[in-house]
């Protein structure tokens, strides 16, 4: 049970009724994190933009690709609320359980064709210590394929889940 008191639906604004409405559609339920969001609208709207962005349409990384880097660091920041709703996802994607639990088992040494698995760890780097990102690190993403358009895709997704997972997991979902 988070830390903080949660709305419930009935005592939130017409946007916050239809984001959980349209959740609870998808996913039968109402998430704990939705609910924390629900208590500043204005911070909703924000986390909801970034992610139809990122994560809902369709963009220049695939799909399972942004799952798996969701695990990735979801499961270096702790977050195993996200980490969960995640894996729940990449199952919807088509994603085996083996797979999945091979990679939250060690994600720096799942079995992933080189280039995704050298773009996951660099999600991996920058998810703590963006800081030490180095030219020569793009510059090695850029030798096997990626453009500087789905680098920083990656990155903006790897800061997405810096943020939600600090949200999540501050506020206590899932405790």
């Amino acid at each position: 049970m988070a830390f903080i008191a949660l709305p419930d639906i009935k005592d939130v604004d017409d946007y916050t009724r239809r984001v959980f409405i349209a959740s609870k559609a998808i996913t039968g339920e109402i998430s704990e994190t939705a609910r924390i969001l629900a208590v500043r609208p204005d911070i909703m709207k924000m986390t909801n933009v970034m992610v139809k962005t990122l994560l809902v349409e369709d963009t220049e990384l695939e799909r399972p690709t942004k799952e798996w880097i969701a695990i990735f660091v979801s499961l270096k920041n702790g977050c195993a609320v996200c980490v969960d709703e995640h894996k729940r996802i990449a199952k919807m994607l088509g994603i085996t359980e083996a797979e999945i639990e091979r990679v939250v088992a060690d994600a720096r040494t799942a079995d992933f064709p080189e280039k995704e698995r050298l773009l996951l760890n660099f999600c991996l780097k920058i998810a703590r210590d963006s800081y030490k990102v180095q030219r020569e690190d793009l510059d090695s993403l850029r030798d096997v394929g990626y453009t500087d358009s789905q680098l920083l895709e990656a990155a903006a997704i790897v800061g997405y889940f810096n943020y939600i997972n600090t949200i999540t997991n501050a506020m206590g979902a899932g405790r």
